[in-house]
């Protein structure tokens, strides 16, 4: 077992302690990062108890150990994954060959830029949601959030040490960029769109944990894969965590979709004003809301046919997701199928397989989502309510990509650039919807207590009683 050391400054499995110019760097930007927590982390919790996860070692039997901690007193740190001896290439043009411990010369470019936008998109996530905190459904809600933000604070750590440790003066200046940056700035936003979109309400951050999260599952997984050593192992360690993430908002739909159907149950109805006047959120806005948010990720995945990805594959710095599942690691002279347009009509086009590792990625993504979904519809067929969720068409609301100039409807049908306009507050959703969620997002703090709209957990964390109380509020 792989232990950390906790003694230290900053908790490591790399020994840091035997690297004294990079550890004083870390050390450097260390109070940077605090700052930035302090101003830009969970707002008006700082001081309160939060009982949370914290890793104490890299396998699956000790990563973990729960107990109550100030939020700025985490232990944050860095988390590699064991190092596999002889490990070897999995794909690209270096198949087969030794992994790199150092970075390659001639792919440090892009390399940098694979780490810093993935970089970018952790404390992003944190600085979206730093206002939830003050109108939480329960104390169990409360925690998961500050579980999640501690996290994705880890995540960072995790990438500011691969800048630091690898990349000399522009990694140390990348990883500075990464606590400059902030969610919606007007003059210095996030690198991705759907980190500068504003999430105000619960629900938005139940769908962006599952759906968003859910992104970032796959993109750990396809640099899990990478040529380099470094990246690939940090990469398998945050994996774990990011589990969590998508837990939470599998299991937060499911509550709110179990309120709804409670409702219209015990009111015999499926009208939405009077779902809503009961304090439950209808399905058709539940809908609206897995509309915006999917449609929103599947833009992180980037451009269907991409010479970037090409590249990234060729050199064997970023695979496919649980690359092994493929037959052809390489890919040199194969090609793939992908939607496509010409004269306003939608086209299948032949690409090199390269080229399409985004769309594939994208593909295996969406039969990802497709799983709770499914979940979620035999709930409402179960209770005998007459309608089904879906995912909306993924050409649908696209802002990258081959589809990002044209206007679809939530079923993939090209339309008018005037009927999307009309007709886009019937797919996601309207001021209207987001003024009612809004009003049910009333802070909600008396232990084992839930607010209205979303049922109460069915268990405890790590075996606790569901009215522990998770935070100590002060």
């Amino acid at each position: 077992m792989n232990k950390f050391n906790y003694q230290e400054n900053i908790p490591n499995n790399v020994n840091l302690n035997d690297n004294l110019s990079l550890q004083r760097a870390l050390e450097q930007w260390q109070p940077k990062f605090q700052n930035w927590w302090k101003n830009m982390g969970p707002d008006g919790f700082q001081n309160s108890d939060v009982y949370l996860r914290t890793a104490t070692s890299v396998d699956s039997a000790g990563w973990a150990s729960y107990g109550k901690v100030k939020m700025p007193d985490y232990r944050w740190g860095i988390f590699l994954a064991e190092r596999s001896k002889d490990k070897k290439i999995g794909f690209g043009d270096f198949k087969n060959q030794p992994v790199w411990q150092q970075v390659p010369g001639d792919y440090r470019s892009i390399l940098r830029r694979l780490i810093v936008t993935q970089g970018d998109t952790e404390p992003a996530s944190v600085e979206q949601q730093r206002m939830l905190g003050k109108t939480c459904p329960s104390l169990y809600d409360l925690r998961n959030l500050f579980q999640i933000n501690v996290e994705e604070g880890r995540h960072l750590w995790a990438m500011a040490y691969l800048l630091h440790a690898y990349f000399g003066r522009d990694g140390r200046e990348e990883a500075d960029g990464l606590l400059e940056r902030h969610s919606g700035d007007k003059d210095n936003p996030r690198i991705l769109g759907t980190f500068n979109e504003p999430i105000t309400d619960w629900v938005s951050f139940i769908m962006f944990t599952y759906f968003t999260d859910r992104d970032g599952k796959f993109q750990l997984k396809s640099l899990a894969e990478s040529g380099f050593d470094p990246l690939a192992r940090t990469c398998q360690f945050m994996l774990t965590e990011e589990a969590h993430h998508m837990q939470v908002g599998e299991t937060s739909i499911t509550r709110m979709i179990d309120k709804t159907l409670e409702t219209m149950k015990n009111n015999n109805s499926d009208s939405e004003s009077k779902i809503r006047s009961y304090g439950a959120i209808d399905l058709p806005t539940i809908q609206k809301y897995i509309n915006f948010w999917f449609s929103s990720s599947l833009d992180l995945f980037g451009s269907e046919s991409s010479s970037n990805a090409a590249t990234a594959f060729a050199n064997g710095l970023k695979g496919r997701p649980d690359e092994r599942q493929y037959g052809d690691n390489m890919e040199l002279d194969t090609s793939y199928l992908i939607e496509s347009h010409e004269n306003g009509k939608i086209v299948n086009k032949e690409v090199p397989t390269r080229n399409a590792m985004n769309e594939i990625t994208r593909i295996a993504y969406i039969k990802d989502c497709e799983i709770g979904v499914k979940r979620w519809n035999r709930m409402i067929q179960k209770s005998g309510f007459d309608f089904t969720l879906s995912l909306p068409s993924s050409r649908f609301r696209r802002n990258i990509g081959i589809w990002s100039e044209m206007n679809f409807d939530i079923n993939g049908k090209i339309i008018t650039k005037a009927k999307y306009k009309n007709n886009i507050f019937s797919w996601i959703p309207s001021e209207t919807d987001k003024d009612f969620i809004n009003s049910l997002m009333v802070q909600v703090t008396e232990p084992g207590k839930t607010a209205s709209w979303i049922s109460p957990p069915s268990r405890g964390i790590n075996s606790l009683e569901i009215n522990y109380k998770y935070v100590d509020i002060k």
